[in-house]
């Protein structure tokens, strides 16, 4: 097998047909697979996906038993793509299955990773305003390069996509999981689409909780800077209570201030809270991947 295209489904019983036939036309070689991961979609895909695969030899179906997230039912069709190649992609068709070959072509010159650099991209104002936040967040944190113009959709080399899979971590996000795993990567300008279908399946509150897993799975920065902060509030009061002392040793202070004590005590008392909060989730993350659950579950495949 020379290829596989990797499609994560959720919402698409409208344009299930399309992406399918506009794939086949577009692959530059015979031996290829499409593999359809149904990630607890609410509507009729699981449905039309066997339908398709029924009639159509080259098509797979996996129906996970309910919405694990689109990076896991990634991870579920990367487990069972078996092409020397493997291409991701969306499903909305905003990643143009025409962009294939040239992503195939690309890879030929001797590298490992094709990443797919959306050019005039078609979102919204506030999508591409909160991915540009989102990504250059995520870059200060981790200490990285990040891409907002770079999300899922490019070719991978099957020693790239087995060191993937083979991190099991409970926390998925592929595009830094790609990133981390290194080998011959670049990227290719390509043409992005209008979305097919009529709203998006990642609402404001999924992308929030999103990107706050991502966060905490690969940057410990939040919690350096809570100490960080904790110094700098520890020696703040440590000056203000000399220089308290200074003061009433001097006489200038006969009754102790209300107002400073109040104000200490709530500032003191955010901040514990903050760091308590920040440390929660840490220790939450923790207790999420020491239960060793599996990733993703299969309900049906065809």
């Amino acid at each position: 097998m020379k290829l596989s295209i990797v499609s994560p489904i959720y919402l698409a019983e409208a344009v299930l047909d399309e992406l399918v036939e506009r794939i086949q036309q577009a692959v530059p070689t015979d031996q290829f697979e499409i593999i359809l991961v149904d990630d607890g979609s609410p509507d009729t895909s699981w449905q039309k996906i066997e339908t398709i695969a029924a009639s159509n030899s080259k098509v797979r179906g996996v129906k996970l038993s309910r919405n694990f997230g689109q990076h896991y039912a990634i991870t579920a069709g990367l487990d069972l793509a078996l092409g020397e190649w493997v291409v991701v992609m969306d499903c909305d068709l905003q990643d143009r299955p025409e962009e294939i070959p040239r992503l195939w072509q690309k890879a030929q010159q001797g590298y490992d990773v094709v990443l797919a650099k959306r050019v005039n991209r078609k979102d919204g104002f506030f999508k591409k305003l909160s991915s540009k936040i989102f990504y250059r967040t995520l870059a200060w944190l981790t200490g990285s390069q990040q891409d907002e113009s770079i999300a899922n959709f490019g070719i991978y080399h099957r020693k790239v996509i087995h060191q993937i899979i083979s991190m099991r971590e409970s926390i998925r996000y592929f595009p830094t999981m790609v990133r981390w795993v290194g080998f011959q990567q670049t990227t290719m300008e390509v043409e992005h689409a209008e979305n097919s279908q009529r709203s998006s399946s990642y609402g404001y509150k999924k992308l929030f909780n999103l990107a706050l897993d991502i966060m905490l799975a690969y940057s410990d920065k939040p919690i350096r800077m809570t100490v960080k902060l904790g110094v700098w509030i520890a020696l703040t009061g440590f000056l203000f209570a000399l220089y308290t002392l200074i003061r009433y040793f001097m006489g200038e202070i006969i009754v102790a201030g209300y107002a400073s004590l109040i104000v200490s005590i709530w500032v003191l008392t955010g901040f514990l809270l903050i760091t308590l909060g920040v440390v929660g989730l840490y220790v939450g993350k923790i207790f999420e991947g020491v239960k060793n659950r599996p990733i993703y579950i299969v309900e049906k495949e065809i």
